[in-house]
């Protein structure tokens, strides 16, 4: 109850004092529905406790998941339908049975889900029946319940739930469909009209906010978990929100839209590492005008929601907060658009205001930057980030391990990265040969080469995919930016962690200071 209390307000002063104490970390970046279980993607259950285990026997004090929101058609945690919403897909059936909200029997014919990859739309039909069962038995505990009051409270102390769970509602209702297509009674609903939705769709709209009340409650408890373990947990606010939304359904004004609520202009960035042709996101972009007049609050609830969730904050896209890919809606590439300035100083310095000195915020600073976007991250001290995987194609990289500074975060990829086992093998022999030579090697086990060569640069932070631990190829990565279909469905299987494993990553950890 007191976790769901802090929804009011975080606190800042104390909650990271295992930052301050330890100077030197390092930890494994993976999103929990890449973790393992019956259930067909990973959760909040078990084995989300069991891999917090592995972390503390290998040593490991960060834990970096992507964004933890519900998503949308092609299951990227960068295009939800909310900014404050959790996943109701990692919600653990097992603990609702513990809580007494499902019956064995609910349990006791699991489909044979695929164990290394998600299949996204058999796990939501799947959970969404052990969801709607655990929902009933929830109305059917007396009105005094220690759980009803709970929600209650949950509901009372998050100002977004009314507008997410009627937005939900209606989209289900409508198989779906992108709120730019339903009628206009639902697409702007005035007050009226909202309280006949209210009515007409009650028992659907408690039924999202009680889907919010149980994610919250056990990511609480698993952070609560990790935390008692000196294990931090690092989230991820992707700067621009989906046009399929609940925020821009609800607050238009926010964005720079239509009368109708479709953008006018959209959001991308032009050709680079990742894509020739620049990436189309085709997100609204922000009227940050508005926001300025509003002392972003907006903004700053955000902030307050992933400081709940997370004890250190990745912004995605970083150098938009100092100017950002303009991009007519009607262009069908990234390539016709322009750079436009964002809020700059003024964003941070009220961020401060909120949340006090230095903020636990990593920028996330790749891409084309400027020397105006490395001020703006110097300025206010956050570390930016530095990839292994780009340092040795150019002959003196500022991403080799001896142009790190020490405040950034080394990692051997990302998740828009490949594998590091299945960048060596792609990668040019002139790049391949450098690397050999850099790190004393062979190349025969090179993402260990990596792990090992990441851990011992300056980097405050060290930070490594999941897949690197088990030398995995180009069929297991995460994410490949620019292609729409097959992503986001890595998953670890079990037998992976082990103990061995974990031994040496203990063993690089402390022979690095870390």
């Amino acid at each position: 109850l007191s976790v769901l209390l802090s929804l009011r307000e975080v606190r800042m002063n104390d909650k990271f004092s295992l930052l301050k104490k330890m100077r030197r970390l390092s930890g494994i970046l993976v999103h929990p529905t890449s973790l393992p279980g019956k259930f067909g993607v990973g959760d909040l259950g078990p084995e989300a406790y069991r891999f917090v285990d592995f972390l503390q026997e290998a040593g490991q004090h960060l834990w970096q998941t992507l964004p933890l929101g519900p998503t949308g058609g092609h299951n990227s945690p960068y295009q939800c339908f909310s900014s404050f919403a959790g996943q109701p897909l990692l919600i653990s059936p097992e603990l609702l049975l513990q809580e007494g909200l499902l019956a064995e029997s609910d349990l006791s014919n699991v489909p044979a889900f695929p164990e290394e990859e998600v299949d996204f739309t058999a796990v939501q039909a799947y959970k969404e029946e052990l969801f709607k069962k655990a929902f009933t038995r929830f109305k059917e505990l007396p009105e005094e319940s220690e759980l009803k009051s709970e929600l209650a409270l949950f509901c009372k102390s998050s100002h977004w739930l009314d507008d997410y769970a009627m937005f939900m509602a209606i989209k289900k209702s409508k198989d779906g469909l992108h709120w730019l297509e339903w009628e206009k009674k639902y697409r702007k609903p005035t007050k009226s009209q909202k309280a006949v939705i209210e009515r007409d769709l009650e028992d659907e709209i408690l039924y999202e906010k009680f889907l919010q009340w149980t994610f919250f409650r056990q990511w609480s408890q698993l952070k609560a978990y990790a935390n008692e373990r000196d294990i931090l947990l690092i989230g991820d606010i992707p700067i621009f929100v989906s046009g399929d939304s609940s925020d821009v359904w609800a607050e238009p004004r926010l964005f720079q839209v239509d009368s109708d609520g479709f953008p006018t202009v959209v959001a991308g960035v032009p050709p680079d590492y990742f894509s020739a042709t620049g990436q189309l996101w085709g997100n609204p972009l922000y009227d940050w005008k508005y926001h300025k007049k509003t002392n972003y609050t907006w903004w700053m609830d955000r902030f307050k929601t992933q400081f709940l969730l997370s004890d250190i904050v990745r912004i995605d896209h970083f150098r938009g907060l100092e100017s950002y890919w303009e991009i007519p809606a009607d262009s069908e590439t990234a390539l016709n658009g322009k750079w436009v300035d964002g809020p700059k100083d003024d964003f941070f310095e009220t961020l401060i205001q909120s949340f006090g000195e230095e903020p636990p915020i990593i920028a996330e600073d790749l891409g084309i930057i400027t020397d105006e976007v490395r001020a703006l991250r110097d300025k206010f001290g956050l570390p930016g980030m530095k990839i292994l995987q780009f340092a040795f194609e150019d002959d003196d990289s500022n991403y080799l391990p001896y142009n790190q500074p020490y405040n950034c975060v080394c990692y051997t990829g990302t998740h828009d990265n490949d594998t590091t086992t299945g960048w060596y093998a792609s990668a040019s022999e002139k790049a391949r040969d450098k690397v050999r030579r850099y790190m004393n090697t062979d190349g025969s086990q090179i993402s260990w080469d990596f792990i090992r060569t990441c851990f011992g640069t300056p980097a405050r932070f060290a930070l490594i995919p999941i897949q690197d631990l088990f030398c995995q190829g180009s069929e297991y990565r995460m994410n490949t930016p620019g292609k729409a279909e097959g992503n986001w469905a890595y998953r670890v299987k079990k037998e992976l962690l082990t103990s061995d494993v974990a031994k040496r990553l203990y063993d690089v950890t402390k022979l690095y200071g870390r």
